[in-house]
């Protein structure tokens, strides 16, 4: 039976991820905490006052796609207390910050990174195909990640799911099963985990993360014609969407119908299929 093995959300765009047994969808059809804050380059912002870490306008992000420093961040969020615990990896000291007011969190990141820099929070979210109206949490299942670490023996399975940072893990599925949560353009694939109603939209298109080890950001390009040629290898007789217009996809993204905000997603929900339909994205 497919059932809903694991919640992940990344409170802090980039950084480390955050487990947890259930999950609220906000008012914007996102998981509760999930993108809430994201790191933003002040370096161009002639309006960033390092004294008081005011900021106007929007910057760019600093990630993973950016640059690698960001993953020698190793962070721990406390939901209730609102804090964030950040060290540097290989480094004992860590320290906490106030994600209400995080004119410290700013410093300290600023030094980090060499460049201007503050934390925003977005209650929305801040997730990359938001301007395109997707932004539902990402899916994918624990037998494809299985198959996708055994293509690298040498890269653990832990290692595999915070290079690809999905948000919901389905397991009692074979490899790849997410891939029929996707239609062709013009479509989507309603499925329902526990009571939460989802549109399967689109197979995420991968950029340099998973290329990169997620402890120190060390970028291996064998990693990326690897999967390709193993993607192209294992592609499912079924798969026939149109979406799939590269072998470098993998995850799927959604979306949540209004009705359902507000629901929670609770580990060990059933995972059911409910159909293809049209829908514009």
């Amino acid at each position: 039976m497919a059932e809903l093995r694991r919640i992940t959300t990344y409170p802090i765009k980039a950084l480390d991820p955050f487990d947890r047994e259930t999950g609220q969808i906000t008012e914007e059809g996102v998981i509760e905490d999930d993108r809430e804050y994201a790191i933003l380059d002040r370096s161009a912002d002639e309006s960033y006052d390092p004294d008081t870490a005011s900021v106007s306008g929007n910057g760019d992000y600093i990630n993973g796609k950016r640059t690698a420093a960001v993953h020698r961040l190793r962070s721990t969020f406390d939901p209730e207390a609102r804090t964030l615990m950040i060290r540097i990896q290989d480094e004992t000291d860590a320290h906490t910050f106030d994600l209400d007011d995080r004119t410290e969190l700013n410093a300290w990141l600023t030094d980090y990174f060499g460049r201007p820099v503050s934390v925003r929070r977005d209650a929305s979210g801040h997730h990359d195909l938001r301007k395109r109206d997707i932004s539902g949490p990402s899916v994918i299942s624990t037998a494809t990640l299985r198959e996708v670490a055994s293509w690298f023996p040498e890269i653990e399975i832990d290692s595999i799911r915070r290079r690809f940072r999905a948000n919901l893990e389905i397991g009692g599925v074979p490899p790849f099963w997410e891939d029929r949560l996707v239609a062709d353009h013009g479509e989507a694939v309603a499925f329902r985990v526990g009571d939460v109603r989802f549109e399967g939209v689109e197979p995420c298109k991968r950029c340099v993360v998973p290329l990169r080890d997620p402890d120190t950001g060390e970028k291996n390009d064998d990693v990326r014609q690897t999967f390709i040629e193993k993607r192209r290898e294992t592609r499912p007789e079924w798969l026939d969407s149109d979406r799939f217009d590269s072998d470098f996809r993998l995850m799927t993204v959604t979306n949540i119908p209004t009705r359902d905000w507000g629901k929670t997603l609770r580990v060990g929900d059933s995972v059911e299929i409910i159909g293809t339909h049209s829908y514009s994205s």
